[in-house]
């Protein structure tokens, strides 16, 4: 039987160490390293060598030489200027690697809630090393409804509902990487000069929610928004799609309000502070 994770902070949080003498398919020296990791995890994300082997019983050299690895491949630090050990970017790496493959199962109730509720279209997107891709789509209800592609890289995260909820939440340098193949015009509408884009987004972290009003497909209006995670760090969003024929301001609005309300209650999932925790769970519709 796997070893069950539970919830928390601390010891509790993992699962129990395999004895590396008792077990034939336990190797020693990884088992040491990913205890390392997770000790100073445990404590606040930085320890000294010596704290670290006081915790983990492990004698300074092995702590020593078992660090130098992990820093060599990114997975702990050496915090400048104080003799501590800190938790490597690579971790961040693999966490958000983790999350977004669990994203689209957790993300399907609320998709088909959206589509339910809306009747439209509904995308599911995640940021994948300097693109951004459509993980799953829900298809509308109605007859008249939007084709905006299928899974797989984003185009157009410039002129995207998805994709600018997406890049709004991302450092200037980052955007600029994902954007460094051009803004392309699609419509009259389309931004596709950095600057003017940057202060659209500005508005979408204010307001939360991004809107694609004919910016990509003539005749197609979208709305979308960010899902977060706990350190509030954006790993991915869903969006809505209507034709134009069937953009009151009141449907505009319902599809906004349920876009917001489904990207709260999943980044509340995610860990996100300030997700919205009140809000029911979908219940997947049977197939």
């Amino acid at each position: 039987m796997d070893a069950k994770i539970l919830p928390g902070p601390g010891a509790q949080a993992r699962p129990l160490r395999a004895r590396a003498n008792g077990d034939r398919h336990s190797i020693q020296s990884v088992d040491r390293a990913l205890f390392l990791l997770e000790t100073i995890a445990e404590a606040g994300g930085e320890a000294t060598l010596t704290e670290l082997a006081n915790r983990t019983g492990l004698n300074i050299s092995t702590c020593h030489h078992l660090l130098a690895t992990l820093i060599q491949r990114g997975f702990a630090a050496k915090v400048p200027g104080r003799r501590l050990y800190a938790l490597g970017a690579r971790i961040l790496y693999l966490g958000h690697a983790c999350l977004q493959v669990d994203l689209p199962r957790r993300a399907q109730p609320y998709m088909e809630a959206i589509n339910r509720v809306t009747g439209e279209t509904v995308h599911l997107a995640a940021l994948q090393g300097d693109s951004v891709v459509t993980l799953a789509v829900r298809d509308a209800r109605h007859a008249v409804r939007v084709e905006t592609g299928k899974l797989g890289k984003v185009e157009a995260p410039h002129a995207t509902s998805v994709g600018k909820a997406i890049l709004a939440w991302l450092p200037e340098d980052e955007m600029r990487r994902i954007l460094s193949g051009g803004m392309k015009r699609y419509t009259e509408k389309t931004i596709t000069d950095f600057p003017t884009l940057l202060e659209s987004l500005r508005v979408v972290r204010r307001n939360g929610v991004a809107i694609d009003r004919e910016e990509y497909l003539p005749g197609v209006i979208c709305v979308g928004a960010a899902i977060r995670d706990q350190a509030g760090a954006v790993i991915g969003a869903i969006s809505a799609s209507t034709p134009t024929m069937r953009a009151s301001e009141d449907h505009v609005a319902l599809m906004r309000e349920e876009i917001v309300k489904a990207t709260r209650a999943l980044s509340a999932e995610f860990g996100e502070p300030n997700g919205q925790t009140t809000i029911e769970r979908p219940q997947a519709a049977a197939n």
